[in-house]
């Protein structure tokens, strides 16, 4: 198949994109900023926000996987306004498929960029495009960054029993080719990493992996998020899962062991 991924410079979309290539479909992926051809990839020019080159990006392929979000002030525009734009044009374009990657617990945990989540979900479920939701559960980048903050003044602090099940975005980036394979399901699957952890244990794993020793100072989230996230809304019992583990990520991205 020809395939336009959305969000192809992302930390999923640079799993996804060599992928689909190597899987032996023609990839196509869309940037804000121009980018040369490479390792047989098309690059075009397409801004979600803005609205510009969506339409020609979505020209002579046959489906469409689309990664595009932004955090802040842009989200309304990137995640809503922007996949209603891009469903419009792919229907327009004939595209036979279009498989949007969202987040599990949109529908669970009280926050406004997952609400526009959960929006873009139904516009994509609405549209015109055969289409498929695969919901993944966090990126271990994104605890790596948390933990990080958490950690500036010295001491780590958080909410010690939330919970998460980081998944590698290369698990997912296999996942998002098979369920490309299988044709659109119109249906909303989830898929999570191996483990559901603790934060305070994946803080002790992170302390480890980076040889250093700091207390992990328990401040309890109030209201509804806290009591979401502590009782699991991050997190998903489907299966299949990846296979990519929080100590693995922290291996290859810290060296050494990320035993506690």
């Amino acid at each position: 198949m020809r395939v336009l991924v959305t969000g192809a410079s992302g930390t999923l979309g640079r799993e996804v994109v060599p992928r689909l290539h190597d899987a032996g479909h023609d990839v196509r992926g869309m940037s804000r900023r121009p980018r040369p051809a490479a390792d047989g990839v098309e690059w075009v020019v397409g801004d979600l926000a803005a609205g510009t080159g969506v339409d020609l990006a979505v020209l002579g392929v046959d489906a469409v996987v689309h990664l595009a979000s932004a955090t802040g002030p842009y989200s309304g525009r990137v995640d809503v306004a922007g996949t209603r734009r891009l469903v419009t044009d792919a229907a327009e374009a004939g595209v036979r498929h279009l498989l949007y990657v969202s987040i599990v617990g949109i529908d669970k945990v009280p926050m406004r960029y997952y609400r526009l989540k959960l929006a873009a979900e139904q516009i994509v479920a609405a549209g015109a495009v055969p289409w498929s939701i695969l919901r993944a559960t966090q990126f271990p980048q994104l605890l790596d960054q948390i933990l990080g903050g958490a950690s500036r003044l010295g001491p780590v602090l958080g909410d010690r029993a939330l919970l998460a099940q980081p998944v590698d975005p290369r698990d997912v980036a296999g996942r998002i080719a098979g369920r490309l394979d299988a044709g659109p399901s119109r249906a909303i699957e989830e898929y999570g990493g191996p483990q559901v952890l603790r934060y305070d244990e994946a803080a002790a794993a992170w302390l480890t992996a980076r040889g250093r020793r700091r207390p992990i100072l328990p401040i309890r989230f109030p209201g509804a998020f806290g009591r979401t996230v502590r009782a699991g809304a991050l997190t998903t019992a489907a299966t299949p899962t990846g296979t990519r583990t929080w100590a693995d990520y922290l291996a290859d991205t810290y060296g050494g062991s990320a035993e506690k």
